[in-house]
């Protein structure tokens, strides 16, 4: 039988509260102040706090701070009870760690389902908690508390379709061929072209990588070659590119397909005799460096419509790479899951986590359109609000609920009226762009046209809605 520790200073309250929990199944003991609670807990172990916010003696934040540095938050959940419902003072008991935050006068059905949530919460915890240790002794879980640049982006999986890719990688890694990424928004070709440059012999060179889809044409080229002064309004002075920057490393060209005509034939050059000239410039300038190139839509197409030299595709693709969408490699999703988790907890100085078995189940039903990056970015989110609890699968699906969009499309006038403005707004956005996209055919720049916006607000806005 579960045991709830009830501290309030209110005798009245404090009894009926005891006399409800006792109904319900709880085994009780009582505090008046926090002080009176952490004497108690020198003795007793119970499985949760009810506590008021403001008491004579120390109150709840008084209480969560001494659990907070015994490190016991985590083990011992507390939902605050209080008549002070302010926001502040909400964000002060979230910010200190309080599992839950209920304001007076108490909605007894809501209490009770909190405290039976918090509850079960702790006995997932502890489940949890067992399966990671036994994972970590299977050494299913990798360890990456090393330096700091260990914890930058690492290839996570081992299922069949990410094998392959390992195997590609030690096929071309030493060579110095160039390379074509393809694969879906999110797959992960920037991880891939880093680990390429980290195994091959140009390793302690630079990696430098450019976004062809985040720059206007006019400063893609001066960001990719350079400039001599006064080559344009407001260029005071020479100005090194990319291309030299990554002189003796590689340079990873991220949605090289959004690079204008009118810069292949540049780029071209490039790539078979390792000369250019500054914007401005008439003097030739000497660069060794590999190119790795990544899109997300075949180039083919954009061949066959002459939007992409056909010389340059065939260049670039030397050695192709296909990255599998996640979706393909669905046992991969808990690794990269627990991967996530750890690297947020050591990002973020916080307690690691772990996820409950229906969790886990969610994960693993979902496609994920958007790929690792979606994956990523919903167990941050998950994280963040679990505070170093175990993540369950109602968290999970909140999140994906979330995430989920309408049928292909169709705007959710419905949904949309529930969200708040700017998440209305931003559906909104996101539905027109996904048309746009739609229309030209995976095309940002014919994309950004239709929409009648510039394309680096068009790319703004797909890093903002996690569309890249």
């Amino acid at each position: 039988m579960a045991e709830v520790l009830i501290v309030d200073d209110d005798r009245n309250f404090r009894e009926t509260l005891r006399e409800l929990l006792t109904d319900a199944g709880y085994k009780t003991l009582v505090a008046t102040n926090a002080e009176d609670a952490i004497t108690s807990l020198q003795t007793a172990t119970p499985d949760l706090t009810l506590c008021d916010w403001k008491m004579p003696g120390g109150g709840g934040e008084q209480f969560l701070k001494s659990l907070q540095s015994e490190g016991l938050l985590t083990t011992m959940p507390v939902i605050i009870l209080t008549a002070h419902g302010t926001g502040p003072n909400a964000m002060q008991a979230m910010q200190l760690g309080a599992y839950d935050f209920i304001t007076k006068p108490l909605d007894i059905d809501l209490a009770l389902a909190t405290v039976a949530r918090a509850i079960r919460h702790m006995e997932l915890q502890r489940e949890v908690e067992l399966l990671r240790q036994q994972r970590f002794r299977d050494r299913s879980i990798e360890d990456i508390s090393g330096p700091e640049e260990d914890s930058k982006p690492q290839l996570i999986g081992n299922s069949p379709a990410w094998i392959e890719i390992f195997k590609n990688i030690g096929r071309v890694a030493s060579t110095d061929v160039g390379i074509l990424l393809l694969g879906e928004s999110g797959t992960g070709k920037e991880v891939i072209a880093r680990t390429i440059h980290k195994n091959s012999a140009r390793c302690r060179r630079p990696f430098i990588i450019l976004n062809c889809a985040a720059l206007p044409p006019e400063l893609l080229e001066s960001e990719l070659f350079g400039h001599e002064r006064g080559a344009f309004t407001g260029a005071i002075a020479q100005k090194r590119g990319k291309f030299e920057a990554a002189d003796g490393g590689t340079i990873f060209l991220d949605e090289i397909g959004e690079l204008p005509l009118s810069l292949q034939p540049k780029l071209l050059r490039v790539l078979q005799e390792h000369t250019f000239e500054r914007v401005g410039g008439t003097a030739s300038v000497h660069t060794d460096v590999r190119v790795i190139a990544a899109t997300n839509r075949p180039l083919e197409d954009d061949v066959e419509q002459k939007t992409f030299r056909a010389d340059l595709f065939y260049r670039l693709n030397a050695f192709t790479v296909c990255l599998p969408p996640l979706r393909e490699r669905q046992s991969d999703i808990l690794p990269l899951a627990e991967y996530f988790l750890t690297r947020y907890a050591k990002r973020n100085q916080a307690i690691e986590t772990g996820l409950a078995a229906d969790a886990v189940s969610a994960l693993q039903g979902y496609s994920f359109p958007g790929n690792v990056r979606e994956l990523e970015h919903l167990i941050e989110r998950a994280a963040v609000k679990a505070g170093g609890r175990a993540i369950t699968g109602e968290q999970i699906q909140e999140e994906l609920t979330k995430a989920k969009t309408p049928a292909p499309g169709i705007f959710d006038v419905q949904a949309a009226t529930g969200l708040l403005f700017h998440e209305a707004v931003g559906s909104w956005e996101r539905h027109l762009i996904e048309q746009a996209l739609k229309a030209a055919h995976g095309n940002k720049s014919d994309a950004a046209r239709r929409l009648g916006i510039h394309r680096r607000l068009l790319y703004e806005k797909l890093t903002q809605f996690g569309m890249l």
